[in-house]
């Protein structure tokens, strides 16, 4: 069966479809993505306001009409933190359900966390031991650490690259005592929660998505994504803390010219290199596997495993 999963995230309206069914490997059919950034268009009393909506309703109606053309029988759709947060969320929420016609459920940042957390231990396998899995998205960042596919402890923490870059920059490149400040701040958010994380047990293996670390990867030398999600990847706490000293130099446009680096994505990658350094730091760890899966193939393998009798029911993303 051919199912579409479309992700509102902080950055992105992100459409996957994959053909899959219970036991057997998603298999990625098609995609389509929009450089929408929810999280830079609230205004200051944290509304969506009226362009943003009328931009996220026609980015969601053409992934509706999208998957249609290209078959798929369901549509899981989900947003994260920009619109759990927006507080015209709800009233949103409901024009997008109107006039595009699909039903976007909110995940919390522990779910995300979960989520997350699934499709990393089913790419890796049981092999891997103890995981602890790290996602920065556009709005937040999402820890989980466990031995078996539900992780004992998931956390979120309003540390996205988009969200920082927004609310602590004022210049390309910021000045120095912002990228100092952002990093004190960071550091301490990250830091009221390892004992959290560490008392469960000790990692045998820390693997981290998302967008943000494949780009820092590549930037530090691993493998372009065409060569296939096979291939390791891995990035050192050592090179994260060399980019995050270069980056803080650099302008957009001087980052969008490094290797893996997009144009739309340079100007939050000081920001999230930021965070990618205090984690690796503060969790004390020399080097990480970058997962080519994410949220929305924990989605997937959630709805999948779900499927009783080769139908789907309506049950919650988050399980």
């Amino acid at each position: 069966m051919r199912m579409g999963v479309l992700d509102v995230g902080s950055n992105t309206v992100h459409l996957l479809l994959v053909d899959a069914h219970r036991g057997a490997r998603p298999l990625p059919a098609y995609k389509q993505k929009t450089d929408l950034r929810l999280v830079e268009l609230l205004d200051d009393s944290g509304s969506i306001g009226k362009e943003g909506a009328k931009q996220l309703v026609q980015s969601c109606r053409e992934a509706v009409e999208a998957a249609e053309d290209k078959g798929a029988t369901s549509m899981l759709a989900f947003a994260t933190s920009a619109l759990r947060e927006a507080v015209n969320g709800t009233a949103v929420l409901d024009r997008v359900r109107d006039e595009a016609g699909v039903d976007l459920q909110i995940l919390s940042g522990e779910d995300e966390a979960r989520l997350t957390f699934l499709a990393v231990r089913r790419w890796y396998g049981w092999s891997a031991g103890r995981l602890l899995s790290l996602d920065i998205g556009g709005g937040s960042l999402e820890l989980a650490a466990g031995g078996d596919e539900d992780p004992d402890v998931a956390v979120s923490l309003p540390l996205g690259a988009a969200r920082l870059t927004r609310d602590w920059f004022t210049g390309d490149p910021p000045d120095k005592d912002e990228v100092r400040a952002l990093r004190r701040h960071v550091r301490a958010e990250v830091a009221s929660i390892i004992g959290d994380v560490n008392r469960y047990g000790e990692r045998d293996r820390a693997v981290a998505s998302s967008k943000t670390f494949r780009s820092l990867a590549r930037a530090a030398g691993a493998a372009p994504s065409g060569e296939g999600p096979y291939v390791r990847r891995t990035l050192s706490r050592s090179d994260v803390q060399d980019l995050a000293k270069k980056l803080a130099s650099m302008t957009a446009a001087e980052r969008a010219k490094l290797p893996g680096v997009s144009s739309g994505r340079a100007g939050q990658l000081l920001a999230g290199a930021i965070v990618a350094d205090a984690a690796l730091d503060l969790f004390e760890i020399d080097e990480v596997d970058v997962c080519p899966w994410a949220l929305r193939e924990g989605v997937i393998l959630r709805r999948l495993d779900q499927i009783e009798g080769g139908t789907f029911g309506e049950s919650d993303v988050s399980g």
